[in-house]
């Protein structure tokens, strides 16, 4: 009987403690909440290759257009596009203390799942150093090749959450 009063209440607890998460997407982070554009890029000219970005960030999902430039042909003559060519991306983004990160997959530009054809396909991940955070302006830096992104923003937009 004692038994079967601890089962009782065990599960009864349980229960009670634990409830279902709302199914929609985060908040994201308030200050990455706009469109940011990459106006320029520093000693372009001296590069040979460089690749600008145009982000979206709506709650916790980023939307990006990245637009390749290019001295050196990395691809099939088809593909080389005369050294110009944009690649798209989506996906979710966390801040955590000073960095962000960036997992998604390489999209066609209707921002549906690319699988094949010319340039970068399948998972993308991006993670960046923020430097420094203002109302109209991001400086990021790369984990991977340590490039300033100087972000602008262009439009702010509120964050409305979403069922998934």
């Amino acid at each position: 009987m004692m038994r079967n009063l601890f089962f009782f209440l065990l599960l009864t607890g349980v229960m009670v403690s634990c409830r279902r998460l709302p199914n929609v997407q985060g908040k994201g982070e308030a200050f990455l909440q706009g469109v940011w554009n990459q106006d320029s890029i520093a000693n372009s000219a001296h590069l040979l290759n460089y690749t600008q970005h145009k982000f979206k960030f709506t709650c916790d999902s980023f939307y990006v257009d990245m637009v390749t430039h290019s001295k050196v042909n990395y691809y099939s003559d088809s593909c080389f596009n005369g050294g110009v060519w944009k690649e798209y991306a989506k996906g979710v983004y966390a801040v955590r203390a000073d960095s962000l990160f960036l997992e998604g997959t390489f999209t066609k530009a209707n921002y549906k799942q690319k699988v094949s054809g010319c340039y970068q396909t399948g998972r993308f991940s991006k993670s960046f150093l923020i430097k420094s955070a203002k109302p109209e302006s991001i400086q990021l830096e790369s984990i991977s090749d340590q490039r300033d992104l100087n972000l602008n923003l262009k439009e702010r937009i509120i964050c409305e959450q979403k069922e998934l």
